[in-house]
């Protein structure tokens, strides 16, 4: 069964234990009450809550003490003090000590439970911006791959918006053709050194949560500010505030978000929903978006302020079939990469004629799909090196399709024949891949009209491809 948290209570009177008991496992906590102090270090540590209500005074041994040995062995355990004493003095040597918190009896249970559920929450957001530290750990501190011309731009003017500290970054491209890894590459190069390692880089996808559930996550809440918010929420803006955020796919945020968060990057404040008080926050903030903004501008569906406040320092990710150069590297990273992971023996090398093929491939999902190839591979295959028979079909169509121009036909079909099914919907989806979505550059790109691609589209069920419908 899951439950909300784990709560370790100890009081020496039972009435009181027995009424916090109940009214907290009815909030969905699991609660373990005592009420005798001997032994109580030992009991936590077996118990390993996330919440300690703990009586100041009991007899045989004293709150403090029992804090003190608390802090001392588990300094990240959250301890709210419960006295009777509603002195400053009393409070602020338990803050000293190591509590989060203190109430007074007789206790208002209300109270109780809101202090409860803001602790619980903001502890587990830490667990989650820990989390995130943890896992992309690897990805934050690597190089941006490549040696090509047009990435080496790229780096050399990443560079000098690192060095600058510049509050926004836009990042345009195609999708998977390396944004987020251009965000976290700024991000380390900001916050280099061992305090900046820890610089926390917290994403949000614009497009994935409803309008009012992004707002609380992006501002954070007061209790009571709508429906189920029972206790304060902390937002992105301020668990970020000494490190990045990356507003992902922000072309399809709301234009009525799209004004308050036009007032924060002014500002550089926040206010939570529901609150009267204007937050200081100092977060790089990367925007990113495979949408064209300026169209979308013209259209209405972008404030034409928020996008130019955004444009001031913008970079572009060119697609991988433009930086046909930086591949065999990327693939050679990520064969590395998932080797490690999935504990396999590495495969030295690629074939040569496997190295023609990739260096040849268009790659309509970019790095992403790349990245995708050699994860299969490392998986599903064994050997010294990558064969032919390895990748996918479609990359080896497409140098069926390519090698036509050697027999002087339009196309060369493969000697194992081929499915023209399979074909027309591969090339279908390069070029709504190559348009970002948009169907009508599609549509001129395989010469065709607008209709017979809706057509095609429908035929091979295709129909959940929306972005960037003109």
């Amino acid at each position: 069964m899951t439950t909300r948290g784990r709560v370790f209570l100890l009081d020496d009177d039972d009435l009181i234990v027995s009424m916090l008991a109940r009214a907290l496992s009815g909030e969905g906590y699991e609660v373990r009450p005592e009420t005798d102090p001997e032994g109580a270090v030992d009991k936590i540590r077996q118990f390993s809550p996330d919440v300690v209500l703990l009586d100041i005074k009991m007899p045989g041994a004293s709150g403090m003490e029992i804090l003190k040995e608390i802090t001392g062995q588990a300094p990240g355990t959250q301890v709210v003090m419960l006295t009777s004493d509603d002195s400053a003095n009393t409070a602020v040597t338990a803050m000293k000590l190591g509590a989060v918190d203190y109430l007074t009896k007789p206790f208002d249970i209300d109270e109780v439970k809101i202090v409860v559920a803001s602790i619980m929450q903001k502890a587990s957001l830490m667990h989650e911006v820990e989390y995130l530290r943890r896992v992309t750990a690897d990805l934050t501190h690597k190089e941006l791959l490549g040696t090509s011309p047009a990435i080496n731009e790229l780096k050399a003017r990443a560079e000098k918006l690192a060095a600058a500290g510049v509050p926004t970054v836009l990042i345009t491209g195609e999708s998977g053709s390396g944004k987020e890894v251009m965000a976290r590459f700024i991000h380390a190069l900001m916050h280099r050194g061992a305090a900046g390692g820890r610089a926390p880089f917290i994403g949000i996808n614009c497009a994935a949560l409803p309008e009012p559930l992004i707002e609380s996550e992006l501002f954070g809440h007061e209790a009571g500010a709508f429906t189920d918010a029972k206790a304060d929420k902390t937002g992105i803006f301020e668990l970020a505030s000494k490190g990045s955020i990356l507003l992902d796919e922000i072309g399809e945020m709301k234009s009525s978000l799209q004004a308050k968060l036009l007032r924060v990057l002014e500002e550089r404040t926040v206010r939570h929903v529901g609150g009267k008080h204007d937050i200081p926050v100092g977060a790089t903030v990367f925007a990113t978006t495979n949408r064209d903004l300026e169209a979308a501008v013209d259209k209405g569906e972008f404030r034409i302020d928020l996008y130019h406040r955004l444009n001031t320092f913008a970079l572009h990710m060119p697609p991988l079939r433009d930086r046909s150069e930086d591949v065999l590297e990327l693939a050679r990273h990520f064969l590395i990469f998932f080797s490690a992971k999935y504990n396999r023996t590495l495969i030295k090398r690629f074939s040569p004629e496997v190295d023609k093929l990739l260096a040849a491939y268009a790659w309509p999902g970019n790095v992403r799909e790349l990245r995708n190839v050699m994860e299969r591979i490392v998986v599903l295959e064994a050997g010294e090196q990558v064969l032919p028979e390895h990748l996918p079909k479609e990359i080896l169509r497409a140098k069926a399709l390519g090698g036509a121009a050697e027999t002087g036909a339009a196309y060369l079909l493969p000697e194992t024949g081929l499915s023209l099914d399979g074909v027309e919907k591969d090339l279908i989806l390069q070029a709504l891949g190559r348009s970002g979505g948009n169907k009508i550059r599609a549509a001129s790109l395989l010469g065709i009209t607008y209709d017979s691609l809706r057509y095609q589209i429908k035929r091979f069920g295709l129909q959940h491809l929306k972005k960037g419908d003109p």
